[in-house]
């Protein structure tokens, strides 16, 4: 099989990521933070020592390991919502942002905008500062849609967000891995990942990463291993934002994957690059065939319709006959499809990782000729 599904999560893992959760779920699998025994304490040096792998690659302050992005962006949209407030997004955003928002519309009145990218396809900052309004608390944007590939110019967002002092939150679930993602660079209070997708590491886990001291609730209530005595959850951080047992065999996969990629090759990383600049070229040159997103995006996410087709059928073909995984649908993003004007057939998604060579893009090219004619 050709594995085009990348950007929903990457097949492959490097042979560290596999070893380290092999050997932590049979040597290193205690509760941490949880007892004083030894075997408790080695669990948490392992989360001590992921924490500094995360911070080495994203610049934070702290982190909380989460479920998965998902769970890490909603702790922040409820753990930082106030009543009646005002929330600044993009029609690029993912629901796991888009749905609590509205949740939080109906629980607390909270309002949003969702800023529209400009000709290019392209968000642009002078439209977020445009947007916001008095009541103002939260921007939260995509960095890189799930669609389109569209990177957002969030270095300049960051500066507006501090001079009108507003929380900065960005999901970087497409991002981590493939761009460098320096929160003291940019400048956003928060950043939401999951390893298993660029950095090419484990499921079952989330990454909630911080920078300075923002005001956040926690979402989950439950054991900490802090304040014992306390009926009321901690609001400290971490601790107080990792209810229950964490899957501490993912976090040691995670040190792997974080190293891996950090010491990935230029080499290999410029295969990508042209892997995905060779698919979209030529896949442009297709007859019928129309492309979605053309401007600052990321090479590995390609999105497209062929004239006359939804996109699931095309989906199917490569599936059932050339074996080749696509994504196909509205990848849970309703407002760009709006955008785009594909809600009614959604778009065919080809997304790439550093797995994937010039050979497995040509024969997808072929196969593209083929359904195309």
């Amino acid at each position: 099989m050709i594995y085009f599904d990348n950007a929903a999560t990457t097949i492959t893992k490097p042979d560290c990521v596999i070893n380290a959760d092999k050997y932590a779920l049979s040597h290193l699998c205690a509760n941490a933070g949880r007892g004083s025994h030894s075997s408790s304490i080695k669990a948490a040096t392992l989360l001590f020592e992921a924490r500094k792998a995360v911070k080495k690659l994203t610049y934070c302050d702290d982190v909380a390991f989460t479920f998965n992005c998902t769970d890490a962006l909603n702790t922040v949209l409820f753990g930082t919502a106030k009543k009646g407030g005002h929330v600044i997004t993009t029609i690029y955003e993912h629901n796991s942002t888009l749905r609590p928002l509205e949740e939080l519309g109906r629980r607390m009145g909270v309002t949003y905008t969702a800023v529209r990218p400009n000709s290019h396809g392209i968000i642009d900052p002078a439209d977020i500062e445009r947007a916001i309004k008095p009541n103002t608390y939260l921007i939260a944007v995509n960095h890189a849609s799930n669609v389109t590939g569209a990177v957002a110019p969030v270095t300049q967002i960051g500066g507006i967000a501090r001079r009108h002092s507003i929380l900065f939150l960005i999901d970087g679930a497409q991002s981590v891995g493939y761009l460098d993602v320096n929160m003291r660079e940019i400048g956003c209070n928060f950043l939401c990942f999951a390893p298993h997708k660029g950095l090419h590491g484990p499921q079952g886990i989330g990454c909630l990463c911080v920078r300075g001291n923002p005001q956040l609730a926690p979402l989950r209530y439950g054991g900490t291993g802090t304040q014992s005595h306390s009926l009321y959850q901690p609001t400290d951080f971490p601790e107080g934002f990792e209810s229950g047992t964490l899957p501490v065999h993912s976090i040691f996969a995670l040190i792997a994957a974080i190293n891996h990629n950090l010491n990935l090759s230029l080499a290999t990383r410029r295969n990508l690059a042209h892997c995905g600049d060779l698919l979209k070229n030529e896949l442009g040159k297709l007859p019928n065939v129309k492309i979605y997103g053309k401007y600052n995006t990321l090479p590995n996410i390609i999105s497209f319709n062929v004239n006359g087709m939804n996109a699931a059928p095309v989906g199917d073909i490569l599936n059932d006959q050339y074996d080749i995984a696509v994504r196909c649908g509205l990848q849970c993003a309703p407002l760009c499809h709006k955008f785009l004007g594909t809600l009614d057939r959604g778009v065919v998604r080809v997304s790439l990782s550093y797995d994937n060579n010039v050979g497995e893009v040509e024969f997808f090219l072929k196969a593209m000729h083929e359904i195309c004619k």
